[in-house]
């Protein structure tokens, strides 16, 4: 039988089991041994002699007894105090007198007939007993264990991204099925390389035959990416466009909490008669639509919320009218000022300035054949649909929305997309994973206290607890990950964390760790740059990984300027003229 580990009782062995607690153990370590308890590698645990069997542990803390010289004057000034008792020797003491090592229980293994055959487990089904030998994983013992989780991840389903920390020779693969399916994040401080965990990731799923993965990309970082189908929403300069990669958002897919959010200030006294009438208009607006294109079958299950064009134009100019109403008084003769009269003033403002401001012209000021009823069928393709296949990853530029929507924004076609597939076929249903990038700009944890943040938290919630049942998963990316929603994250079943030097940061990501991975945690700010810790369902082992760097053509536009080198250069001749025409027209197009 062809054997795992091969340890040596004088070069591998560490020492004894002396505590048993749930998932952790302490060791009794002799001097000697103590090179070997290094934290954060690796040890082996004997659960049984009959057969192969092991608990896989990673050392979390040392505690070293003193020196002998230390015992040495300790012991020589008690014997000088007390010269009526037996001398007592440092090396007698020594020798009842523990090391402490522990170390915390990750996986099993067990041996079978063959290494092919190996079995591995995440579970752990059996705990050492009180002196069973541990044996610090070393050199070509590391290369065979590793070499073993990387065949028994290989599959097709397999996401190969770097290197074994521990081992260099050893591929980390993840599985891509259980990474995707109950979401993932990417967390990491700027300039941890997150950027790039991010483009390698996508790189790698762009060469499968049908991958179909959109990317929100706050400050168009990820517009370098060559392999990636690019759009982007529409500019005040695109108002006139009809380009392929120009994206309009028509304001009728907005719904009734998304208009609300964006028009109606809810801290005023009439805000609940702007809600009425704006929705019933709204809604009244939508039949007109309905009922002219002889849609008789939608009619009967309509709502506010169904996404049916309608004249806005028409809505403000009820909404005014209804606003100066005057009606018939008591008196003969008299009027007098209607139910609504100057209940709209501010809302019709908001509206005016909303409307006529270009950099909204996205919602506002698309083509007119945005207004037909096939328009949806068209924005879907064109955010999911690949006419010239390349890669089946999209990337949308979101850098040129004004802030105060950008969380709506975001939401709404979150939410298309989710409603989409939802009420897909469950036959010609094709999973779909949605990147966040910058995800706490717009899924903060306090985001309840602002309405536009809240829409956009509620869309993505719901796609958090419900998206895998109907092939939508989210894949986190954030570098505060203590500011993103603590539900969204709390979802996200598995986690790659690159360097962390916040403390909350840390703490947040130490929450979603078992007690015995909370060794992980202390590890996270001192990670090099591209390196990770990943944890989760897609990992047979928790992991301290190289991540793989994308091909340099593919590298997105997040790499940290070097300050003193280009202070070193040449002084660069700077166009100012034209980056304040750009601040002016909030566009660098």
């Amino acid at each position: 039988m062809a054997r795992l580990f091969d340890f040596n009782n004088e070069t591998d062995y560490v020492g004894k089991v002396v505590y048993v607690d749930t998932t952790k153990l302490s060791l009794d370590v002799k001097p000697k041994e103590l090179k070997l308890a290094r934290v954060g590698r690796l040890v082996a645990v004997k659960i049984s002699s009959a057969v192969e069997e092991w608990a896989i542990a990673i050392v979390e803390r040392v505690i070293k007894n003193p020196s002998s010289e230390q015992l040495r004057n300790v012991i020589q000034s008690d014997n000088n105090e007390d010269e009526d008792s037996n001398p007592i020797s440092a090396d007698t003491i020594l020798e009842r007198v523990s090391n402490i090592v522990t170390i915390a229980i990750v996986a099993t293994f067990k041996g079978k007939k063959g290494i092919e055959e190996n079995y591995f487990s995440r579970s752990i089904q059996e705990i050492p007993d009180i002196d069973a030998e541990a044996f610090s994983i070393e050199s070509s013992n590391l290369e065979n264990f590793m070499g073993l989780l990387s065949a028994k991840s290989k599959s097709d389903v397999s996401l190969d991204i770097g290197k074994y920390s521990l081992s260099e020779k050893a591929r980390a693969q993840l599985n891509g099925d259980k990474f995707f399916q109950r979401h993932a994040a990417i967390l990491g401080s700027t300039g941890s390389g997150k950027s790039w965990a991010v483009a390698s990731i996508l790189e790698k799923a762009a060469e499968l035959p049908t991958t179909k993965m959109i990317v929100f990309d706050l400050h168009g970082e990820y517009s370098t990416l060559k392999f990636a189908k690019q759009l982007r929403i529409a500019g005040p300069d695109d108002l006139k466009t009809t380009k392929e990669d120009i994206l309009f958002l028509p304001y009728w897919l907005l719904n009734a909490e998304e208009m609300q959010a964006m028009f109606i200030d809810r801290s005023e006294f009439s805000a609940h008669n702007q809600v009425m009438m704006f929705q019933k208009l709204v809604g009244d607006e939508k039949l007109k639509h309905l009922t002219a294109n002889k849609k008789e079958e939608v009619i009967n299950s309509f709502t506010i919320d169904s996404p049916i064009p309608y004249c806005l134009d028409s809505v403000i100019s009820e909404l005014k009218r209804l606003n100066e109403e005057m009606v018939p008084g008591a008196t003969a003769g008299k009027t007098k000022k209607g139910d609504f009269n100057g209940s709209f003033s501010r809302l019709l403002t908001r509206l005016d300035v909303k409307v006529t401001d270009k950099r909204y012209g996205f919602l506002f000021k698309h083509p007119t054949e945005l207004d037909s009823y096939s328009a949806l069928t068209g924005i879907i393709e064109q955010l999911i649909e690949f006419k010239d296949k390349t890669s089946g990853i999209k990337v949308i530029d979101f850098s040129e929305v004004p802030s105060d929507v950008m969380p709506i924004i975001i939401g709404l076609v979150a939410r298309i997309l989710y409603n989409i597939q939802f009420w897909t076929e469950k036959s010609e249903r094709h999973p779909l994973a949605l990147v966040c990038d910058e995800a706490h700009l717009y899924l903060p944890k306090k985001g309840e206290n602002n309405p536009n943040e809240k829409r956009a938290l509620e869309n993505f919630e719901k796609i958090a607890k419900e998206g895998r049942k109907y092939g939508v998963s989210l894949l986190v990316v954030s570098q505060r990950p203590s500011d993103v929603s603590e539900t969204i994250l709390s979802q996200c079943n598995n986690i790659m964390s690159l360097r962390l030097s916040n403390k909350q940061d840390q703490s947040t990501v130490k929450s979603f760790m078992s007690d015995n991975l909370t060794v992980f945690a202390d590890i996270l700010p001192t990670l090099d740059v591209g390196e990770a810790i990943i944890l989760g369902d897609a990992v047979l082992l928790p992991s301290r990984i190289m991540l793989d760097m994308p091909k340099e053509e593919n590298r997105p536009l997040s790499s940290t300027i070097d300050f003193w080198s280009e202070w070193n250069q040449k002084d660069k001749k700077t166009d100012y003229n034209k980056a304040v025409e750009n601040y002016r027209k909030q566009s660098r197009k």
